[in-house]
């Protein structure tokens, strides 16, 4: 897509809204949609922002409507390293450390690990898992579903989520690749609990946690707003017990 109108309307309908259903979540008309949408009407740096907002459009998707229409960009994305990024880096590393015994990471919208605190290291080190790596990657190791003990279950909650996380970012070529092939052994598990776990068996050790995810709030920064930092806890007691007997005296973020 190249033209501004043609991500217009490609948003309008991956958001499943008519022309109609956006003139009132962007308070505007109508017409002036239908407009902007065939190329009858130019939309200033204020209504691009003002439709991408109505639209829960991606920062970088809007980045590429603004030079559409050949504005410059208004969301950067800054690099790790960067000073402006040290408060975040501290966030980072705080809900990271804090977290341990129990293993936690941050990856990006692709699911590459960006960060992982030492328990995580360590125990997805064994499947081959390490920063700069793919949880995609993992997803498609053939010993993966060997080493999860409710592989099936893991496979659908996780095929709808990748699904999920696609089509608000408005399809995602390798999220939607890896979907499809967890489809081959995604199958819907009996309700046992609030969640579904993932039961990982290394050697003689059983491990049963869930993940919660967290995304900072208000990002005017691409990559920020794509970073996820996912925590992991134990859901029965004997997990509870072997991570802290593990890990009870690890902390601090690897890297």
């Amino acid at each position: 897509m190249s033209q501004f109108s043609d991500h217009l309307r490609h948003w309008r309908q991956t958001r499943r809204f008519s022309q109609l259903d956006l003139a009132l979540e962007a308070n505007v008309s109508a017409r002036h949609i239908s407009f902007l949408e065939t190329g009858r009407a130019k939309p200033s740096r204020e209504m691009i922002v003002q439709l991408g907002d109505a639209l829960m459009i991606p920062l970088s998707a809007r980045n590429q409507m603004l030079a559409a229409m050949g504005f410059t960009p208004r969301y950067d994305s800054r690099d790790w390293d960067e000073a402006e990024m040290a408060p975040v880096r501290r966030a980072i590393d705080h809900m990271l450390q804090r977290h341990a015994p129990y293993p936690g990471i941050a990856i990006d919208r692709l699911w590459r690990v960006t960060r992982m605190n030492v328990p995580a290291q360590k125990m997805f080190g064994v499947l081959g898992l390490a920063e700069g790596g793919s949880m995609l990657d993992l997803l498609a190791n053939p010993m993966l579903p060997q080493m999860v003990e409710n592989w099936p279950e893991v496979a659908y909650s996780s095929m709808l989520r990748l699904r999920t996380e696609s089509a608000a970012q408005g399809g995602v070529p390798e999220l939607d690749a890896a979907a499809l092939a967890l489809a081959e052994h995604a199958q819907v598990g009996a309700a046992v609990g609030p969640t579904v776990p993932t039961i990982f068996r290394l050697g003689d050790q059983r491990f049963a946690m869930f993940g919660t995810i967290a995304q900072f709030g208000s990002p005017e920064d691409t990559a920020l707003e794509e970073l996820k930092i996912e925590l992991f806890f134990p859901s029965d007691a004997e997990t509870e017990a072997a991570l802290k007997m593990m890990f009870g005296g690890e902390s601090g973020a690897a890297g």
